[in-house]
């Protein structure tokens, strides 16, 4: 999707996530003039939070090529941001933003999917704070999953973290065994079921996933109950990658702060369709923005 067209000078791809958001600005030839980090970009967030950390990343890429914070005329921006589920979202997102030259927008996935493959067909699964399987066949987008953590996101840092709370409550009812992990999350919280209720009364789903680290290090050391909680997270990223197969993906790159941490427990029927993705999904929003595969469809968009 596009803004309108301008002399285009300047080239962003922004990779949005729960966590934080990531930009990379090149010129026309290509050179790398810039890259910054900042705070979360998912769209369920908020537009306002998410264009906020956008251009904020944004401005200090600008500074660090010598141009003025700003200055969007010049810019082409292809956005991959968490949240994006259809054409609509997209459109949206581009109008609560700033005028840019050019301005594209899809899901973080399709963005993460066109830099592993450099734009061939492929599949590409997200395990970070949230998780999204997508796949990029024949000029046609399939997601599948990443419909937001109420309902969704296996196998993700965040989802880690729920498990644990609730397996930690259930071993504290009887309901299920109860372990050294299950009485360190209680401990964690402040050693009573109902300081789990005050904290998630707020927390969001990156909250969640700073348990992941207490999860993986419990599991490593053999804990039956984290053992279960990680693989049961690995088991739901091997029925992503399968159905991403099934659709057509021959390969499926898994991507993500939780993919190496996670990968080695996924069985290994799955593990051998993964491949090593050709670069990362600023790249692939940097591919958007000289407009190539982008201008998705409600149904390019969703499975």
């Amino acid at each position: 999707m596009t803004q309108s067209n301008a002399r285009l000078s300047l080239f962003a791809g922004v990779d949005g996530g729960g966590t934080k958001c990531r930009v990379r600005l090149r010129n026309a030839e290509g050179v790398l003039l810039g890259e910054a980090e900042s705070g979360p970009a998912n769209i369920r967030l908020g537009l306002n939070l998410a264009w906020a950390n956008i251009l904020g990343a944004l401005d200090q890429t600008l500074v660090q090529a010598g141009h003025s914070a700003g200055v969007w005329d010049r810019i082409s921006i292809g956005l991959g941001l968490a949240g994006i589920s259809s054409a609509e979202d997209a459109e949206n997102t581009i109008k609560a933003g700033p005028q840019f030259g050019r301005c594209d927008a899809s899901s973080d996935a399709h963005t993460a999917c066109l830099g592993a493959f450099s734009g061939r067909d492929g599949g590409i699964l997200i395990s970070g704070t949230g998780s999204a399987a997508y796949a990029w066949v024949q000029g046609r987008g399939r997601q599948i999953g990443g419909w937001g953590f109420e309902v969704c996101d296996n196998g993700s840092a965040a989802d880690l973290g729920r498990m644990a709370l609730r397996i930690a409550l259930e071993g504290h009812d009887g309901l299920a065994p109860q372990s050294d992990f299950g009485r360190a999350i209680l401990t964690h919280f402040g050693g009573h079921p109902t300081d789990i209720v005050h904290w998630v009364t707020t927390a969001k789903p990156r909250d969640y996933g700073t348990l992941a680290p207490m999860v993986m290090s419990f599991a490593d050391k053999g804990d039956p109950v984290a053992v279960s909680i990680v693989q049961k997270s690995a088991d739901d990223l091997a029925r992503y990658i399968n159905r991403l197969h099934a659709v057509g993906a021959d390969r499926v790159c898994l991507v993500g702060g939780m993919a190496p941490i996670l990968a080695p427990w996924i069985n290994p029927q799955a593990r051998s369709l993964l491949a090593e993705a050709e670069h990362d999904a600023m790249e692939g929003a940097l591919l958007m923005a000289h407009g190539i595969n982008n201008g998705l469809t409600p149904e390019q968009v969703v499975a």
